[in-house]
This record gives structure tokens, sequence and C-alpha cells, in this order.
């Protein structure tokens, strides 16, 4: 019988190493596993890669992490904070203690939704000729310069959803659903905290994602 539940973030974030690449859902405050980050941030891990929209929502719910220089590369479209004082990960990024790969935000998606899609990599205009595809090879088609990007995949996931069931089909609310889809594909282990699981299995039609990219799924009510 195929049951994903597991009980405590314990073993929901079981088998995370130091060097592991983790995913970390969430967008604008919607759809962000604060469970599993807290539970990231109670694991000895380190030499970390961690890939999310915004550097800021990482060291603010789980600010140790990057404090205790547990993050070697941070691939991110957004890496500024917020306040006006220099962020920890900031200060490490201008010391060369952090690496920080910035990526357009829609280029970000792409690459972790071609990863799950099995593409080596594609074409894009977005970036060409700015700082940020530097280096990159370029091509152009019908008249138009693009630059190639290769997929992102990761180690882990760490998503929030609504509801899930204990196949791990996932519901979103609305914008929560975000970069989660993608983020599922392009992990090896897509972890999940739901605000509830329930027995019976969610409409085909109501599925934002799929139990085959889940492989756990916890029921935490502190989320977003």
């Amino acid at each position: 019988m195929i049951d994903k539940r597991v009980e405590t973030v314990e073993q929901a974030l079981a088998g995370i190493e130091d060097g592991a690449s983790i995913m970390i859902h969430g967008f604008g405050g919607a759809g962000v596993p604060v469970s599993l980050m807290h539970g990231l941030e109670a694991l000895p891990v380190r030499d970390l890669t961690i890939i999310l929209n915004s550097a800021r929502f990482l060291d603010g719910y789980a600010p140790t992490i990057f404090a205790d220089r547990r993050v070697r590369k941070a691939v991110v479209s957004a890496a500024r904070s917020r306040g006006p004082d220099t962020s920890s990960y900031e200060r490490q990024w201008l010391d060369g203690e952090l690496e920080i790969e910035m990526v357009p935000q829609g280029t970000l998606a792409e690459r972790m939704r071609a990863a799950g899609a099995g593409i080596a990599a594609f074409y894009t205009p977005t970036g060409v000729g700015t700082d940020l595809t530097e280096g990159k090879e370029t091509r152009e088609f019908d008249g138009k310069a693009y630059v190639l990007e290769t997929a992102l995949p990761a180690d882990f996931a760490f998503i929030r959803g609504t509801r899930a069931d204990r196949w791990g089909n996932v519901v979103y609310h609305g914008t929560q659903a975000n970069f989660g889809p993608a983020m599922a594909m392009a992990a090896r282990t897509t972890i999940v905290e739901v605000a509830e699981i329930i027995d019976e299995p969610i409409p085909a039609k109501d599925v934002d994602t799929p139990g085959i990219y889940v492989q756990r799924v916890i029921a935490l009510p502190d989320g977003r």
C-alpha cells in the first residue's frame, strides 16, 4: 500500500547530508515551507547549495543557516536584503565566503522545469548582453540572440501545500503554487508539508502536483 506520510520533521528530512542541494519553495511569502526550514536549521549539515527565489526568505525564517556559514552556494533571482543593514549572507558574499548565482526569475523556473522534463539545456533571450549571462554560450535564431541555460536539478525540494493525500498528490491554494510544481519535478527527493493529509485520493482534476513527483508528505499546521 502506497503511503508517503511521515510523522515527524526528522523523518521528513532524513538523508540530508553535507553538500546537499536543496530547493526551497516560496514567492512573496506564499508557499514558504516554514517548518521544514526550521527543521533544516536544526540539522548539523554544511556546505549546502540552496536554490530559491529570494535569499532573504531563508535568512528571515531560518537565519542561523546563513549566520553559521553552512551555505556554500545560493542560486536565486533576488539576493538583496530588505533592511538598511547588510545581511549575513551579503557580508559573506562580499568577503568571498559565499557564492551567489543570480538567475532571472523566469529562467530560474524554466531551468527547474527542464530538469524535471529531462531536458539538459535550452536557449532563451532573457539576459543576453548582461552580466548575468557573461561567459555563456550564445546563438542566433531568426536574427535574435539567445543564451544557453542548463537544467537545474537538486537533491531535495522543500514545498508547502494546502492539502495532500497519502499517495503524495498535492493541492496548493492560489499563488501558493508558484515554484512548487517545477521544484517537485526537479528534485530527487521532494518533501511537502501541508495543513491536512487525507486518506482518500484527491480527485485528479484538483491535483496540482502529482504524487509521482513526491516522496514524503507531512501534516504541519505552521506554514504559508
